[in-house]
């Protein structure tokens, strides 16, 4: 077998496969781990999901870096009340934080004892979870009371699930809808880490249940 043969049967297959498995991580799929329990009880620490980065407008990977600001081709779908989204950090750009979108441009946001305004209307709020035994709880009910504030053009107010325990808009303020990297779907594998497939008696550290759910 020539040196040529061996390049057309194996290299460049290899190349090719490279090529589209990063455009597919930049521009389609992207797996995330979660990292805290900010997002209890729909997601858990050791949950690896995957975020469709499609969905929301294609995001060109780097464009903070290079342009000082993210930037984004296709406007995409229009965000909805619910979904849970992976964004850059506004306070460390080298971080990515996940959360659900509550509010979106031009809505009104108040908070009074755990209960959601939006525009002066009460909103039906079936994911927040409260947990008044939790450490943090006394730190949590100086923001039992927030806004009224009015959601910036081009962003959006998030918040986690665990309401008590969760940095999220209440904190730090507004996420820029150019920074959204995309919408999570599906959690793929529930555990520690993914090694633990290779080791059977470490298998009882695995939520096998959590394989495939579909992410609300």
């Amino acid at each position: 077998m020539g040196k040529k043969n061996i390049l057309e049967d194996y290299i460049k297959p290899i190349f090719f496969a490279i090529l589209i498995a990063l455009f597919i991580r930049a521009f389609i799929i992207q797996a995330f781990k979660i990292p805290s329990s900010s997002m209890e009880p729909t997601l858990l620490i050791g949950d690896h999901i995957l975020v469709n980065k499609f969905i929301h407008g294609i995001r060109i990977p780097y464009s903070d870096k290079i342009f000082g600001s993210s930037k984004k081709i296709f406007g995409g779908k229009k965000l909805q009340r619910g979904d849970i989204i992976v964004f850059i950090y506004p306070k460390d750009r080298s971080k990515d934080f996940i959360k659900r979108v509550i509010a979106t441009e031009g809505e009104k946001v108040e908070i009074i004892r755990n209960k959601i305004y939006i525009n002066n209307q009460l909103i039906n709020d079936p994911w927040g979870r409260y947990d008044e035994k939790n450490e943090w709880a006394k730190y949590f009910q100086s923001k039992e009371k927030y806004g009224p504030e009015a959601v910036p053009k081009n962003s959006i107010f998030v918040l986690g699930d665990n309401r008590d325990n969760s940095q999220d808009s209440r904190f730090w303020g507004f996420v820029n809808i150019q920074d959204i990297k995309g919408k999570a779907f599906i959690i793929y594998f529930s555990g520690p880490s993914m090694l633990n497939l290779l080791f059977p008696w470490t298998w009882d550290e695995i939520k096998w249940t959590r394989f495939g759910k579909l992410i609300r």
